[in-house]
């Protein structure tokens, strides 16, 4: 228990000694008054503004991609589907739908899991097993939206949410993120297999994914 420490504020001091609030640093008219109050050189001001002039540019164009390719006749209504999972947003099921392209060259959803890079390596020791890091062979841009979906779905989707608790309550985080990341690949299959929205549990396009992850 940490009684006695102060809960952490929004407000982080600058090396100038200037604070600032990091959930409202992202807005124009936050961002251009606190340039105006930092008694900094116009040269270092000048370099702030074109750094922040640079990322708003490259978030504009992220965003435009993101609409083209989500609208582009070949991924919409692929795309859509993936959507109908709780927890699945437009990225996620784009960069499902490009880096898998053809998802029946997968045999079952364990191959599909260790492409993604959610598999780690197993040994074996005075007759235990042991887990050891994730695979090394993988598909990086997979592996690391998947992962930082399983972050966020638990919040959208009731069963991720209890299979997030049921693994948490093993005492390690990371494995918890890694076992929604690959519930998340098995009804990822699922959907794709079937052409057909995703459904609750019981489900025919459910039952598919659970059959194919036991493969």
């Amino acid at each position: 228990m940490n009684a006695g420490r102060e809960p952490a504020s929004a407000w982080q001091p600058m090396e100038e000694g200037v604070s600032y609030d990091q959930r409202r640093l992202h807005g124009k008219r936050y961002f251009a008054g606190l340039l105006h109050s930092l008694e900094t050189p116009a040269s270092v001001l000048q370099l702030l503004r074109l750094s922040r002039a640079s990322l708003e540019m490259f978030q504009t164009v992220e965003r435009r991609l993101i609409r083209e390719l989500a609208s582009n006749p070949q991924l919409q209504a692929r795309v859509e589907l993936l959507e109908t999972i709780r927890g699945v947003g437009v990225i996620l099921a784009l960069t499902w739908a490009l880096e898998i392209a053809e998802v029946e060259r997968f045999g079952s959803i364990r191959q599909a899991v260790s492409y993604c890079g959610l598999t780690s390596a197993e040994r074996e020791s005075g007759g235990k097993q042991y887990r050891g890091p994730i695979s090394k062979q993988r598909n990086r841009h997979l592996q690391t939206i998947l992962i930082e979906a399983a972050k966020l779905a638990p919040r959208w989707n009731p069963e991720l949410a209890a299979l997030h608790e049921r693994e948490l309550a093993r005492g390690n985080r990371n494995r918890a993120t890694l076992a929604v990341a690959r519930k998340l690949v098995a009804y990822l299959m699922a959907v794709d297999r079937s052409g057909e929205p995703f459904q609750a549990r019981g489900s025919a396009v459910e039952s598919a994914g659970v059959a194919q992850a036991a493969d």
